[in-house]
């Protein structure tokens, strides 16, 4: 990287306009191209003091490659090649669906995703998991704020909520008995998950606890619930975020499990949920993640079909709704400068109750709690705070019924959208397939065929370039997401630029990122429109 450049980056970082203070909501600059975004974001400068819980935990990335240090002197953008996809293949997780006789008669051919921390640690979350006693696969991309802990919770907890919703009396009625008699519980997902991603085993008891209470609920309904898979989701997400609610206010004597439950209820964290179960496929929608359908139509040219709409103050249908929620004199207040009561960019999430309590139960939680300033949580009540809640967690769910010439599904937090358009994203994952496919030669076996043989085909057919490309297509975005040039092309002294960049500036250049793309079985869709 050119003096010339590190110098820019360097100066305009330090001419950003940062509000200080100890934990306050404050803005931060995120280049975007040829404009600049301006985004609030809740943080704690101050480190924990030591002894406190600390939930944000995740992968770490080398130390090695990222800057401590803001001054000029001490600014290196080298990395070599092999550091560079170190760092970007850290969080790699691929899974390719079959059936118990080795084929696919799924209509996921496989999943890959991603993710790369801006945050330190990074406040985005992943879920994916097959459903075993309902049908179907969900996958889940969780963007956190104020902390990684309300997205740590949803990331956990959403997809078993939303499988109970979707199971039948007599299934939901065969774990309430193995549980009475304390026998094992069948398990309702299969996860797929990357080695470090990371779990609250401190708190799972009581997460399960309250999952059985909602579906004991379910039960006590006079009939079977029947709820179709829209209702489920949106009723699955809004009990969630009625129990994070009431888990903080709930008697806790043990201490590490009030903690965790204040700094999951007082972070937040948008959420997008896709389940495909065959041709039907439901995206379900709280804040500003986002899907998109990558189309391959009959010319062989690719579309784009956007499944979500951001949640946020740009969308006149958000901006609609909370003026009908809230009296006509809250209307110039209710969104300041572009973010829900001059603080908030999503105007939906999960947790933040900091925008959904009255005042009175705020200070009656907090004041009761310990030492709230080393659990992150900052004690603040945005003005015009009149008529709560002013945020909802109630998700919008779209459904689609798959084509054979859907190929692919994009679920990705906003900060791979702040880089690169809808159209953008589906180019490159249509031309990384295209690449990827051209460069695997045709095995042309000989006979005898042994597993010897075998090896050296494979072996030869990755020496001959395979190996150069991002195997990983969420790899592929994320690394075209921060490291393209005005021409569309990765620049390398600008992705080392990008990668290196120290903690305490990374995050004014592009935030959290984390993608999940979801390949479909084009032939698995066919035939259920053969034999329909």
């Amino acid at each position: 990287m050119s003096r010339t450049v590190s110098s820019w980056i360097l100066s305009s970082a330090r001419s950003s306009i940062i509000l200080q203070g100890k934990g306050r909501w404050y803005s931060i600059c995120i280049p975007n191209r040829n404009k600049t975004k301006w985004k609030l974001v809740f943080s704690k400068t101050r480190p924990s003091p030591a002894g406190s819980c600390s939930l944000d935990r995740t992968f770490s990335f080398p130390k090695a490659f990222r800057h401590t240090s803001t001054e000029e002197e001490h600014f290196s953008f080298q990395l070599s090649p092999a550091q560079i996809n170190d760092i970007l293949r850290a969080g790699e997780l691929c899974h390719r669906t079959l059936d118990l006789n080795g084929k696919n008669a799924n209509s996921v051919l496989r999943f890959e995703s991603n993710q790369l921390a801006s945050n330190s640690p990074i406040e985005d979350r992943r879920s994916a998991a097959t459903c075993l006693q309902t049908a179907g696969m969900m996958f889940g991309v969780f963007d956190g704020h104020a902390g990684a802990a309300c997205a740590q919770a949803v990331s956990e907890r959403l997809l078993h909520y939303i499988a109970v919703s979707l199971m039948p009396r007599q299934s939901l009625e065969e774990i309430e008995l193995a549980v009475e008699a304390m026998k094992p519980v069948r398990p309702i997902l299969q996860w797929h998950r990357h080695p470090s991603d990371v779990e609250y085993r401190e708190i799972t008891s009581q997460y399960f606890e309250n999952l059985r209470v909602y579906w004991q609920h379910l039960l006590d309904l006079d009939s079977e619930p029947g709820f179709s898979l829209e209702e489920a989701m949106i009723c699955a997400f809004k009990r969630l975020d009625s129990d994070i609610s009431l888990e903080v206010q709930a008697p806790q004597e043990n201490e590490l499990m009030r903690n965790i439950a204040l700094q999951v209820a007082f972070s937040g964290a948008t959420a997008c949920v896709a389940h495909i179960d065959g041709v039907h496929l439901h995206v379900a929608n709280t804040g500003d993640c986002r899907a998109v359908l990558g189309v391959r139509e009959e010319d062989g040219t690719w579309s784009t079909l956007p499944l979500t709409r951001d949640h946020n103050a740009y969308d006149e249908f958000e901006i609609r709704r909370l003026k009908r929620e809230h009296p006509r004199s809250e209307e110039k207040t209710l969104f300041v400068n572009d973010r829900l009561l001059g603080i908030l960019m999503p105007s939906r999430a999960f947790g933040d109750v900091q925008l959904k309590w009255s005042k009175e139960l705020q200070h009656s939680i907090l004041e009761n709690s310990c030492d709230v300033e080393a659990l992150n949580i900052y004690q603040y009540v945005p003005p015009n705070y009149h008529t709560p809640p002013y945020l909802t967690a109630e998700p919008e769910v779209t459904y689609h019924k798959l084509r054979s010439k859907d190929k692919f599904l994009v679920i990705a937090s906003d900060g791979l959208w702040e880089m690169l358009s809808n159209e953008k994203v589906v180019k490159l994952v249509a031309g990384h397939l295209t690449e990827l496919n051209m460069q695997k030669p045709p095995l042309i076996f000989k006979k005898p065929i042994n597993l010897g043989y075998m090896h050296n085909l494979l072996l030869q057919r990755k020496s001959k370039g395979l190996a150069s490309l991002d195997q990983n297509t969420a790899t592929h975005l994320i690394r075209h997401a921060i490291g393209s040039n005005e021409y569309g092309e990765v620049d390398p002294e600008k992705l080392a630029a990008m990668l290196t960049l120290p903690e305490d500036l990374a995050r004014m250049y592009r935030d959290d990122i984390t993608v999940t793309v979801v390949h479909f079985n084009s032939e698995t869709i066919e035939d259920y429109y053969r034999s329909h």
